[in-house]
Parts: structure tokens; C-alpha cells; sequence
């Protein structure tokens, strides 16, 4: 179990819960935390995130060879992500990877790096590799800006979020330069759990709780594993094509459906992002039905207040429904009008998409 942070001792810190349980999700005050975020003027604790490395001469051709993701050449310093499929395509794990020349580290949710490295070990073979869950000993903590104070104390992941990779396509309906992902870069600073403290003083920024983070996440249409994925979820239908899967690289499981899908062009379901009607005191729940001319059609899976826009939510609906129509978000007795922004097209002629480019590199 992860140790709840110290920062929860802060006055006024509200502990989160759900995924986010273990660190504040604000301090008191919500909406200036967020627009401190977004102005990179805060950072946020994140040390409920969860932290494996793989040592060893091998570790990138074998984590290369098993997911989505092309590893090969990877620089030291260099940020991307990648996936670990199931045979029929769908998202078993996500991770953010970053390589320091000696060792691979995977930032992953908080329930998700055990059974990861778990995983990991099992697939070992007579590779030269180590895999550890090291998250009892590194902590995560995120920025809207590089923070070069801390930089020699810390590994940093910066996320490709919404860069086309090499070998990747964006299922968005919309122009790369125009993402609102654009408008919100985001790093992640793994520090080592002693000196989270110290490291944070050291940056001179205030402390925002996770809902400020999550706020700007949403705005940024960017998924979460455990969020906007279950079972059944495919990389396709998040536009996780864009940051997470290099289409010419190679075997991989899970490959074959990536490959098909991508071919016909049509996910069965779509992300999408949904301006939620204000005029309530209450925000719906996760979990909460999507309905379009009397049926459901998909299901709310994040849903943030955000200081600008109000209540906003990310959804995923079946390919079929109406991408013109506006919605409505049953949450049990509560009804919320809902007008939707297409982020994944549900027709393979609207999409934006192209293989482009190299694999990200530090700025």
C-alpha cells in the first residue's frame, strides 16, 4: 500500500479519493490551485502514482519487443508511453516511460505497478533485465512547465500528449496545431520519497491538489488508465494512436487487432468531450449514462470543474451515435444537458490522422 503523502498535514488539504486517495485533492482553494497549475506557478503531489524501473543491457529491445510502442534507440532523457495489449488489442497496462541511460522507469496509476512489475517478471526469460516496484521509494510530482531548479535531483517525463510520434495517428477531427492538449504541456518529476519535501520548497511554487490536475487533463482531452479505459478499451478509440502505438515497428501482442482496426478504420466506440450544463450545484458521477434521442450511448468517465469553462466531462459513446446531437448525462435522478466536442471521429474519412515524425525528445 502507498503511504498517504505528507502534504496532507498542510492546513486546509482534502484528502482525494477513489484512485486519487492518498494525497489532497485541494487545499482550500479549488479554482485558484488550477489556474496556478495551468500558469506554472504550482505543482501538484502525485505520489499516489505508481513506479517501476527495468535495469539491465536488455531492457529496451525487451520491453520493445512487448509493447506498443517503439523502444529501440531510445535516448537518455527522451519521454513517451507505451502499452501492454491483451492478444485481441485491448489495454492491459499504460505507462509513461523515460530511459536515464541505465535504467527504464515506468510511471503507471498506483494499483496498476505491482501487478505490472509482476507481469514484467514473469516474461523475463534469460534476458538481461531487472524489474522492481520502486514506488515505496520514488514519488511523482507534476508541473505545467520544466523546472530546471530541481532538474539535477530528479527524473523527468515529459508527456508527447497530442504529438503525433513516429509511426502514430491521431484519430481526432481536428488539426495537431490546434489540439487544446497544446495548451496544456505537462511533466512529471519522479523524486525520491524522502526529499519530496525539500524538492518541492526548492521549486519556490505553491502546492495544487489533484483536482486542479485533473481539471487541466480533461480540458486537454487527454485519457487516464482506469479512467477512460476497462476491458474492453482499444487504443484506437482514445486517440491514444497518436502518443502510444508506432504502427511499422514490429511483433508485439495485441498487434494483429491494432493492425485490423487501423486498417478498417472504424473503432467500435469514440472519445469524446462534453460542456455539461452549469446550472447545477452537483457534477454526475463517472459511470454516468450518455443518452442521445432516448438510449444510451456511452458512459461519462472523468468529469472536472474547470475554472474557465465550468463543468466539463470526458465520455466514450458507441461509433454510431450522433456526433451533431446534443446529449444528455443521467446520473440516477439527475439529468444534465451535455453538448459534445468529437475528439475520435466515427467516420475514418473525417479523421486528421498521419504517421509523422521522430520519438519525442527533452526540450
Amino acid at each position: 500500500m502507498i503511504p498517504s503523502s505528507p502534504f496532507l498535514s498542510r492546513p486546509g488539504a482534502v484528502e482525494g479519493g477513489g484512485a486519487d486517495a492518498g494525497v489532497a485533492s485541494h487545499y482550500g482553494d479549488p479554482f485558484r490551485e488550477q489556474r496556478l497549475l495551468a500558469d506554472g506557478q504550482a505543482v501538484v503531489d502525485l505520489s499516489h502514482r505508481g513506479v517501476v524501473t527495468v535495469s539491465g543491457p536488455d531492457r529496451l529491445s525487451w520491453l520493445n519487443s512487448l509493447s506498443s510502442q517503439l523502444l529501440l534507440g531510445l535516448r537518455p532523457g527522451q519521454s513517451t508511453e507505451t502499452l501492454l495489449l491483451t492478444v485481441q488489442g485491448r489495454i492491459e497496462y499504460s505507462a509513461h516511460v523515460v530511459d536515464d541511460g541505465a535504467t527504464t522507469w515506468l510511471v503507471t496509476e498506483g494499483g496498476e505497478a505491482a501487478p505490472l512489475a509482476a507481469w514484467l517478471q514473469r516474461m523475463k526469460f534469460m534476458l538481461r533485465v531487472e524489474v522492481e516496484d520502486v514506488t515505496h521509494a520514488w514519488a511523482v510530482v507534476g508541473a505545467t512547465r520544466a523546472l530546471p531548479e530541481v532538474a539535477d535531483a530528479v527524473v523527468t517525463w515529459e508527456d508527447p500528449w497530442p504529438s503525433i510520434g513516429a509511426g502514430g495517428y491521431a484519430y481526432s477531427t481536428i488539426d495537431d496545431g490546434e489540439h487544446p492538449g497544446r495548451e496544456r504541456p505537462w511533466f512529471e518529476y519522479l523524486v525520491p520519497r524522502e526529499r519530496r519535501k525539500e524538492v518541492v520548497a526548492a521549486t519556490g511554487l505553491a502546492l495544487a491538489g489533484s483536482l486542479a490536475a485533473e481539471a487541466l487533463r480533461v480540458a486537454a482531452w487527454r485519457p487516464r488508465p482506469g479512467f477512460e479505459t476497462d476491458e474492453k478499451t482499444i487504443p484506437h478509440e482514445l486517440d491514444l494512436m497518436r502518443t502510444a502505438v508506432h504502427l511499422a515497428k514490429g511483433c508485439y501482442k495485441g498487434q494483429e487487432t491494432v493492425a485490423r482496426v487501423h486498417n478498417l478504420g472504424h473503432p467500435p466506440r469514440r472519445l469524446t468531450f462534453l460542456h455539461l450544463d452549469g446550472s447545477q450545484h452537483t457534477l454526475p458521477a463517472p459511470g454516468s449514462a450518455v443518452i442521445s434521442e432516448g438510449r444510451t450511448v456511452g458512459r461519462v468517465t472523468s468529469v472536472a470543474h474547470h475554472y474557465e469553462m465550468g463543468p466539463i466531462a470526458l465520455a466514450v459513446l458507441k461509433r454510431s451515435a450522433d456526433a451533431s446531437a446534443d446529449l444528455i448525462v443521467q446520473d440516477g435522478e439527475e439529468i444534465y444537458a451535455a453538448g459534445q466536442e468529437v475528439i475520435v471521429a466515427p467516420d475514418a474519412g473525417q479523421v486528421v490522422g498521419r504517421a509523422t515524425g521522430f520519438l519525442r525528445s527533452p526540450r
